[in-house]
């Protein structure tokens, strides 16, 4: 994990500092910080919020533009300062007071499609990090928005008889060349990392928890029965044969999910174990001796049949950090804690 952390930091990402791409890596970076022996980790996060002044990405709504404030709230948690959360909170606050209508169609057309949790990616992008604001300010008003519209974008999304997600309504009716519907891999790894964040805030007294680890272990039972033989989830879950790479980003964010399923006790781990370990081991092979994590589908909104196998991305280390942070307690037989709010 240190190897693949050193090697992103050596070789910055082009994208937005404040934008989802980053946010999903720092967040794998906190996760690393909180095991490594090393302060370095943590200086580049706190190097990164400094320079980002703690801002938010511009588009008010967007899920993706939310995502940077999990790790502004991680560091706020090891500092106390409580500047780190003033812009969240202050769009946040404009948020709840400025609600929008409900409608989660992702038609091209529609040019505000994506100021609702329309696509299912913004549930990892979105709601662990009104979780996470909900926890250390007390506020309930943040538990109530996020547990809403995720319900709603799972009853729009989500499809009972696989337990799984849609990347978005535009995929309803479409289907794979063995005329199975369309599932990505990333897009439902996304869910479940999304699913770990918010649970792991949830308190255990709270109503809506029930649900939340129910479709938890529905997804997990799902994704387990559609792992390959050699570890690794391919783009489209349920036609693998059209999709022969195997893909890391996806596979990372899953098992991530599995593992911290498993040290939680909400998975069963003489079924699941097995599994994690094996998607685990198939991780790593994609990592070079340098610490470039390879096999990541580069950015996109479905499946991608054919891409460079040396391909790498800033998510895709964030999956891989968050995916090495759950299997590290599960191989020492350690887990963390509750935080204080």
């Amino acid at each position: 994990m240190e190897r693949v952390a050193d090697w992103q930091i050596a070789n910055p990402s082009k994208w937005s500092p404040a934008g989802w791409h980053q946010s999903a890596y720092y967040a794998g970076v906190m996760a690393l910080a909180e095991l490594s022996r090393s302060s370095r980790f943590e200086e580049a996060m706190l190097k990164m919020g400094r320079a980002n002044n703690w801002q938010l990405e511009k588009r008010p709504y967007h899920a993706d533009d939310h995502c940077v404030g999990q790790t502004y709230v991680a560091l706020y948690r090891r500092h106390r300062d409580p500047q780190m959360l003033v812009p969240l909170r202050e769009r946040f606050d404009w948020i709840l007071a400025h609600p929008k209508p409900e409608d989660l169609s992702f038609a091209p057309e529609k040019k505000d499609r994506n100021d609702t949790w329309s696509w299912c990616d913004a549930l990892f992008m979105g709601p662990p990090t009104w979780a996470r604001l909900a926890v250390v300010t007390g506020e309930k008003k943040y538990w109530d928005f996020l547990i809403d519209k995720w319900w709603k974008t799972s009853a729009h999304l989500y499809d009972q008889e696989e337990s799984l997600y849609y990347r978005d309504d535009t995929y309803l009716s479409h289907r794979e060349a063995n005329g199975k519907k369309i599932f990505w891999s990333r897009g439902n790894g996304w869910v479940m990392g999304g699913l770990v964040r918010v649970l792991a805030e949830m308190p255990a007294d709270n109503p809506a928890r029930a649900r939340f680890v129910q479709q938890f272990r529905e997804m997990s039972a799902r994704l387990l029965a559609l792992q390959p033989a050699d570890g690794l989830w391919r783009a489209s879950l349920l036609d693998p044969a059209s999709y022969p790479r195997p893909e890391a980003s996806g596979s990372g964010f899953i098992t991530y999910g599995l593992a911290w399923g498993i040290n939680q006790g909400l998975l069963d781990r003489a079924k699941f174990e097995p599994a994690v370990r094996k998607a685990w081991q198939a991780l790593v092979a994609c990592v070079q001796s340098d610490g470039r994590l390879t096999h990541v589908q580069p950015v996109g909104s479905q499946p991608k049949k054919d891409f460079d196998a040396n391909s790498t991305e800033v998510y895709g280390v964030g999956a891989f950090l968050l995916a090495g942070s759950e299997v590290y307690r599960l191989a020492n037989g350690t887990v963390p804690q509750p935080k204080a709010p």
